[in-house]
Order: C-alpha cells, then structure tokens, then sequence
C-alpha cells in the first residue's frame, strides 16, 4: 500500500509541467545590427536623386545661342557689343541662331525693331528692313539743337519745319515780296505730329563730335513722308518729344 502512494504523488508530480514564477520574463535573444543595409538603403536614395537630376537636364540638349543685350532698330545689324551668349534647350520648332553664326549674322539686318533681353531667333533677321504697311522709313540729319537731348529709338516725337520763314525772308528781298505770304505760312508748322524713332546713333563716347550731325530715321505714315522728307533735305526739321514715351 505504501508503494503504490509513493508511486501516484511521483506520477502527478512528473505531470504537471513546471512554468515561469510570476513576474518573471522569457530571455530574447540579442538584435542583430545590419550596417550593410544601412549603407544599401542610403545609396539606393542617393542614386534615385541622381537619376531624377539627370532627367530634368537632359530634358532637351543645351545649345549655346545669341541673345540681343540692347535694342536693335529695323535696319540695324548685331554687334559685339549688343549680344551675348546663353544656354538654352534645344527645341527642333525654334530656330534659334547659334553663336558659333554670330559672324554671319553681322552680315543681315533686323527686319523690325528688336528689344533687348530677347533670344535670337532667324525670323528676326534678313537682308533689309521689313516696314509695316502704309508707313515709310525718313532719315534726318539733325543739327544740335534740332532734337532733345538723350533721344532714344522707340521715342514718340513730333516733327516740326523750321527756318521757313527766314529762308523765304530772303527770297522776298529778292522778288520784291511776292513771296511773303508762303513765308509767313512755311514758318514753324507741324509736319509730322506723332512719329517713332527707329534709329538713332548713340552719342555716348566719341561716336559725335560737335560739329557732326545727328542721324535719326523716323517711322511714319506713308502720307506724311514727302514733307518729311522735304523738309529734312532743306534741314528745316526740328524734332520734339511728346506724350506717349
């Protein structure tokens, strides 16, 4: 009898499985540290940044072109002094003018007034002058004087005949006056009320001495052109700027 005890309360010990005390934590093992994926990921980044920059540069080819610096008039041809190099895309719908034909492009003249700050493009040149229609292209030989001071292409001007009436004073002496009425009426009158500069020769520096003559062209009305020019032959034009500059 005794044995047979013994024997149960070691079986119902062995059954009963022995499990953590409470509060107590099963161990974990260590983390493992992966520098080599660190490295990995930071690349991969590194060359998806790389990759993006190079799409956008290579969005278009870079071309080296001629932009226009300062004003060009009708008429008037590209400079040194008046252009410069810039990089743009090249785009196979503009026909942008390289700078390696800049030479060549001296050669032509602006078919209309070109501002300044703009890409050159072969559109804008050719071997004279385009004038609108309905208008004509007037040069003036300008005695000091005869314009205002820092007279610039693209000003609005009124032309006025001067000097008619002196000139016909002197006739008069000589016909006994017959001409005295046409004096009086070819005094100071207005030939052209509004007018655009579109050239003018830069005074700066030593381009003028004094005692040479300013050279301007005017774009005006067809109509208009004759007296202009007439009176510009006599040297009877004097040039003023009105509102609209």
């Amino acid at each position: 009898m005794k044995i047979q005890e013994r024997t149960g309360a070691g079986a119902g010990r062995s059954a009963a499985p022995a499990g953590p005390s409470v509060g107590e934590r099963l161990p974990t093992p260590p983390r493992e540290r992966k520098p080599a994926l660190a490295a990995l990921a930071v690349l991969l980044i590194l060359v998806g940044a790389l990759g993006a920059t190079m799409l956008v540069l290579q969005a278009g080819d870079r071309i080296e072109v001629v932009k226009i610096t300062e004003e060009i008039p009708a008429g008037q041809a590209v400079t040194d002094s008046n252009t410069t190099s810039v990089m743009v895309a090249e785009d196979p719908g503009i026909n942008y003018v390289k700078w390696s034909q800049l030479d060549a492009l001296k050669k032509l003249k602006a078919v209309t007034t070109i501002p300044g700050g703009v890409v050159a493009v072969g559109e804008m040149f050719g071997e004279e002058a385009k004038v609108p229609e309905g208008k004509a292209l007037v040069g003036l030989s300008l005695k000091e004087g005869q314009y205002p001071a820092g007279l610039k292409s693209g000003a609005t001007v009124a032309a006025y005949r001067v000097g008619g009436t002196s000139r016909s004073g002197s006739s008069d002496d000589a016909d006994g006056g017959s001409a005295g009425s046409s004096g009086s009426s070819g005094g100071d009158s207005v030939i052209v009320d509004k007018a655009v500069v579109d050239y003018v020769q830069n005074t700066k520096g030593d381009d003028l001495v004094s005692s040479t003559n300013l050279p301007v062209t005017l774009l005006v009305d067809d109509a208009q052109a004759a007296a202009l020019t007439q009176a510009a032959t006599n040297g009877e034009v004097a040039l003023v700027l009105v509102p609209g500059n």
